[in-house]
């Protein structure tokens, strides 16, 4: 129930219309990745999902603020499935990764914002090395690029109710590791395929 009631809301607010432009909504296991510059980001881009593959699909989320207070506990868990990741784990020498590694291994796909914060500029912030490690130790998972167009003036960072607006959410190719490439090259490349998704603005 609170996950019609997400999707509801999604759509009414910002509509999460869905492109695909370089894959097709395939039950594949697959690692979406895309640009964060707001909260309803999550929501967005997990409504796009045809309800069979939103099924499968997990949001990555940092447990010290979806983990905190008993509605946005209740949206994670129950609502979104949310894999709960713990950002202090690697300062106690702990892989903040492995419960990413147990979702995959379970069969299961996954939402993933590598610039690791909200943005509130057009210029990406550089990837974080986690989408690297997912597509090195399970090279059978797709990377999808995606780009949330319209999320960043809906609710832009620091503001507590969204504007509505028309926000797309915009479905790239697979981008998976080549053979002996390096985190940084791959890195650069899935973030140059995000931002290749962002639409030209209109002369």
């Amino acid at each position: 129930m609170i996950d019609l009631l997400l999707v509801a809301a999604s759509k009414a607010l910002v509509g999460a219309y869905p492109r695909w432009i370089g894959c097709r909504p395939e039950p594949r296991q697959r690692i979406y990745f895309a640009n964060h510059a707001s909260h309803l980001d999550t929501v967005a881009l997990w409504s796009a999902l045809p309800p069979t593959l939103r099924r499968r699909t997990r949001p990555v989320a940092a447990r010290d603020y979806w983990g905190r207070g008993a509605v946005r506990g209740l949206i994670a868990g129950r609502g979104l499935g949310a894999v709960l990741i713990d950002r202090q784990r690697e300062q106690a020498g702990q892989d903040p990764l492995a419960p990413l590694y147990a979702a995959l291994e379970r069969g299961d796909s996954l939402i993933l914002f590598p610039e690791g914060t909200r943005n509130p500029e057009p210029e990406l912030l550089p990837f974080r090395s986690g989408l690297y490690h997912l597509a090195a130790r399970f090279p059978h998972v797709e990377p999808v690029a995606v780009y949330l167009d319209n999320a960043r003036r809906s609710m832009p960072k620091g503001s507590l109710l969204p504007v509505p607006l028309i926000c797309s959410v915009r479905f790239g190719a697979p981008l998976p590791l080549q053979p002996g490439e390096e985190k940084a090259s791959y890195l650069q490349r899935a973030r140059g395929a995000v931002q290749a998704l962002a639409p030209r603005p209109t002369p």
